[in-house]
């Protein structure tokens, strides 16, 4: 498919920024969008598996969201309040207390941040600074939490680091489970680093982890090792912060990606599908012991969203009421993973990653990788790729998108792989 400049995108090339970057690898003008289908200016259609980098979990413009997003905002309701008191706050938050918090016992209070997920992590580390009285915070290898100066001095991505332009102290980067191979037990190493106070790491405010990493390759860690580091946590006198932003709202399995493995953070930080129709939403879950703000000590104009809540409250009560969301999401992950592994079959020293929706295919080669994208794209299928070095074809479906499409899309993915990578070869 041609990238050439039309009289349609000329005003790309003329106006925006460099910095642009999805549209390089998707170069045509969307017009529409429904469920996980989105249809162009001049009429194809393309599955959608990048659903805004998991901002969309539940598909383009939920008819439910909408009709009550359109009555809202048809009645004038309120746009925009700081964080003044309002009917869709309050029924947010309702909502996210009767579905989300009560039936995991937690106690969590809910702290309105900026729209978007870095302005969540600020918070979280400036926070558990203010907590402890300490500054260091330990990220670890291959993590991505955002872009801003904190976030993004706990991101590994050198690239990324590099666009900040000044140094990024106080957080020190260990291990991620399996980052250094199989025969690195990478907990008991940082177990032992921690516990010696000639290590040269100063003692920690916060641990801020992924349990899948979504950037970083979808590295996915076990159930023992996010235990061990809650404990470590714990012994160090440290804060435990998971970053759901992008393995949350149901991507992995459960609205959680911590679900069912037996530890409740000190904090969380959500945002991305938090307001279920791809509305800029953000928030800090974090223990009431932990929450000594005074009043506006960390504030932001656009704290909250009173769109998103109308949003956000229905898609608590429409997906997570019962376990129906959660059951389809279970079967999906089944299909995914037996697709992936015959994909992966094709390709020597080819595995899968993640967990649950959130899964991929490591092909050895960020060239590879884009190849097959590319290819994807043009068959008609949108799909990115995540890594170190981009090498793995990641999938982020829609949660809800309907059984025969997924299918769809994993043969449009299963084609373009055979067409480029002949069966038992080697990425080059």
């Amino acid at each position: 498919m041609s990238t050439v400049p039309t009289a349609e995108t000329d005003i790309y090339e003329r106006r925006e920024s460099e910095v642009r970057s999805y549209c390089r690898s998707f170069p045509v003008s969307f017009a529409r969008a429904e469920g996980a289908t989105l249809t162009d200016a001049d009429g194809n259609s393309y599955i959608d598996f990048l659903s805004g980098c998991s901002s969309l979990n539940y598909g383009h413009n939920d008819p439910d969201m909408k009709a009550a997003l359109v009555d809202h905002i048809q009645r004038d309701g309120i746009a925009h309040a700081l964080d003044m008191h309002t009917e869709e706050k309050a029924a947010f938050l309702d909502a996210f207390e009767h579905h989300i918090l009560r039936p995991r016992g937690m106690e969590h209070r809910v702290m309105m941040t900026g729209p978007t997920g870095t302005n969540a992590v600020e918070a979280a580390i400036k926070l558990a600074r203010k907590v402890t009285g300490r500054r260091n915070v330990v990220a670890f290898t291959n993590g991505f939490h955002g872009m801003t100066l904190g976030a993004l001095a706990l991101t590994g991505n050198a690239g990324k680091r590099a666009g900040g332009g000044v140094s990024l102290p106080d957080v020190t980067h260990l291990p991620y489970e399996n980052s250094m191979g199989d025969e690195v037990e990478t907990l008991e190493l940082i177990e032992t680093l921690l516990a010696n106070p000639s290590s040269g790491i100063e003692p920690p405010a916060a641990f801020v982890v992924e349990l899948v990493q979504g950037e970083g390759g979808l590295n996915a860690a076990s159930c023992e090792w996010v235990q061990g580091i809650a404990r470590i946590a714990r012994e160090t006198g440290a804060l435990l912060i998971v970053d759901d932003i992008q393995a949350g709202m149901g991507r992995t399995g459960s609205f959680f990606s911590f679900d069912h493995m037996g530890v409740e953070p000190d904090m969380v930080t959500l945002a991305k599908s938090l307001s279920g129709f791809g509305l800029p939403f953000a928030c800090v879950l974090v223990r009431p012991e932990h929450d000594i703000w005074k009043p506006a000590e960390h504030n932001g104009t656009f704290r909250g969203n009173t769109h998103a809540f109308v949003t956000a409250r229905v898609a608590l009560e429409k997906f997570w009421a019962d376990d129906t969301l959660r059951n389809q999401i279970a079967l999906k992950s089944q299909v995914l993973e037996e697709r992936l592994n015959a994909i992966a079959a094709r390709i020597e020293g080819a595995r899968i990653k993640g967990r649950g929706m959130m899964r991929g295919v490591d092909v050895g080669s960020g060239e590879l990788a884009g190849r097959i994208c590319a290819e994807c794209f043009r068959r008609g299928l949108i799909i990115e790729t995540s890594g170190a070095h981009d090498e793995v074809v990641k999938v982020l479906a829609p949660l809800t998108i309907p059984m025969d499409e997924f299918r769809a899309g994993l043969d449009i993915l299963d084609q373009a792989v055979e067409t480029l990578v002949p069966f038992g070869m080697a990425a080059e």
